[in-house]
C-alpha cells in the first residue's frame, strides 16, 4: 500500500451545508484503493512537487488531530496559479472547524485555515487576472492556508497590493472585512456617531475601532474584566478606541454619564451573546441595530420584549464568509480591499497584535491561540 502522503492530492472541498463544490480547495480520500488512487492521478496530473502542510483527518481536540505531514500537489492547470504561502493566522473559525462545530466543513482529511496571504510563483497559460510576484488571499472560507505552497484555482483568490505590511495582509481578509461591513451595511453612520461593541479585543473588534476612527465615528468598547484592564484599555485608546469600560459597567448608573460625552449608539456589534449581548441592546438609541456576528460566550441573545415594542430595535446577523460569496466576483469586494488597504497605507489600521510561529512549531501557536483572555493572534510563518 503506498504511503498516505504519496497519495493525498488537493481536492476541492464539498461543504456538507452545499450541493456543490466550491473552488479548487483542499480535501482528500484516505482510504483509496491502488484503481482509485491511478485514476485520481490522471484526473489531475502527475504530482510536479509536493509541499508541508498542517493535516487533520478527524474532528476533535486541534491539540490531538492536527499534524504536520508532506503533501504531494497536482501540476498546474491553465487557469490555475501556483503560490507560496507567506504567513497565515490561527482564527477562532478555524478552531471551531477542526473542531467540527462550525457552520461548514470540508471533507476530511483537510487541511486546516481560512486565512492567510500568499505570493504567485507560477502562472497557468490562460491565467490573466494575477501575475508573478503578484500577494493574493482566499476569497472564500476553506482553501487551507496552513502549508507551504499550493496549487489554486484563478478564480478563488484575489489579489492584494504588496507594499503592505505582511502581518495586515495575512490578517486582512476575515476581521478587517466583517468590521468594515457592519459599520457599513446596517446604519447610515455620520462623522460624530457613536457604536457600540463587546468583544473589543478580539480581531474584529480592533478593526471596528481604527475603521471608525478613520471615519470619525465614536466607539464604545466592552471588555471582560482583566487583572492587565488599564493596559489593555490603553492600548485600545491608542488605536483609536473613544471609551473602553468594563461588562459590569454597562449595568451601573455611571453608564449614564459617558453618553454626555457622545451621543447614544446608533449600532451594536455582539460577538458574545448572552447577557452581555443584552446589555448592549439596553444602550441602542430608538431604531437602531444590533449586528451579532460572534457568540464566544455560546449563549443565545435575549432581546426584552421592551426594546423591540419601545425602541423598534432591529436585531440582525452577519457572517463575512457568506457575504463574500454573494460577492466575490463584483465591484463590491474590489471595493473594500482597497479601501482597507489604503488605510493600512495611511497607518490607520494596523495588524492585531501578533505573535509570529513557525510553522513547524505549530502546536504551541494552536495552544495559545485556544486560551481565554488572549491578546495576540498566532500567525503561522511558512
Amino acid at each position: 500500500m503506498p504511503s498516505v502522503a504519496m497519495w493525498l492530492p488537493f481536492y476541492k472541498i464539498c461543504f456538507k451545508s452545499q450541493t456543490a463544490c466550491r473552488g479548487r480547495f483542499t480535501a482528500a480520500l484516505l482510504q483509496m484503493s491502488w484503481h482509485k488512487a491511478n485514476a485520481n492521478a490522471s484526473r489531475f496530473g502527475h504530482s510536479a512537487q509536493t509541499c508541508r502542510a498542517l493535516l487533520y483527518r478527524r474532528h476533535g481536540d486541534p491539540a490531538q488531530v492536527v499534524q504536520l505531514e508532506d503533501v504531494d500537489m497536482p501540476s498546474i492547470g491553465p487557469k490555475d496559479v501556483l503560490v507560496k504561502i507567506l504567513a497565515a493566522p490561527i482564527n477562532p473559525s478555524d478552531i471551531n472547524m477542526i473542531q467540527g462545530t462550525y457552520a461548514i466543513l470540508p471533507d476530511l482529511p483537510a487541511v486546516g485555515g481560512n486565512e492567510g496571504v500568499a505570493q504567485v510563483v507560477e502562472i497557468g497559460s490562460r491565467v490573466k487576472s494575477l501575475k508573478i510576484g503578484d500577494w493574493v488571499i482566499p476569497k472564500d472560507a476553506g482553501l487551507g492556508t496552513w502549508r507551504t505552497k499550493a496549487v489554486l484555482a484563478e478564480e478563488d483568490i484575489i489579489a492584494l497590493p504588496n507594499d503592505i505590511p505582511l502581518l495586515s495582509a495575512a490578517t486582512l481578509g476575515v476581521n478587517p472585512c466583517t468590521a468594515f461591513r457592519m459599520l457599513s451595511d446596517f446604519e447610515d453612520l455620520k462623522p460624530g456617531d457613536t457604536v457600540i461593541q463587546n468583544a473589543a479585543n478580539s480581531g474584529v473588534g480592533q478593526a471596528v475601532i481604527q475603521i471608525a476612527a478613520a471615519r470619525s465615528i465614536n466607539t464604545i468598547n466592552v471588555v471582560r474584566d482583566r487583572p492587565e484592564f488599564t493596559q489593555l484599555s490603553d492600548r485600545l485608546k491608542a488605536i483609536g478606541a473613544t471609551h473602553v469600560i468594563k461588562e459590569e459597567m454597562l449595568r451601573r448608573p455611571e453608564i449614564k454619564q459617558l453618553f454626555k460625552s457622545c451621543p447614544k449608539p446608533k449600532l451594536a456589534l455582539n460577538g458574545v451573546g448572552g447577557k452581555s449581548a443584552t446589555e448592549l441592546l439596553r444602550h441602542l438609541q430608538v431604531g437602531g441595530s444590533m449586528v451579532t456576528y460572534g457568540g464566544m460566550a455560546k449563549q443565545p441573545v435575549t432581546v426584552p420584549v421592551s426594546a423591540l415594542i419601545f425602541k423598534d430595535v432591529k436585531v440582525r446577523g452577519f457572517w463575512v464568509t457568506q457575504w463574500k460569496r454573494d460577492h466575490s466576483n463584483g465591484d463590491k469586494f474590489r471595493a473594500m480591499l482597497d479601501e482597507l488597504c489604503s488605510l493600512i497605507k495611511q497607518g490607520k489600521l494596523t495588524a492585531p497584535l501578533c505573535t509570529e510561529v513557525g510553522l513547524q512549531d505549530y502546536s504551541q501557536a494552536v495552544d495559545a491561540a485556544m486560551q481565554p483572555f488572549t491578546s495576540a493572534k498566532q500567525i503561522l510563518i511558512m
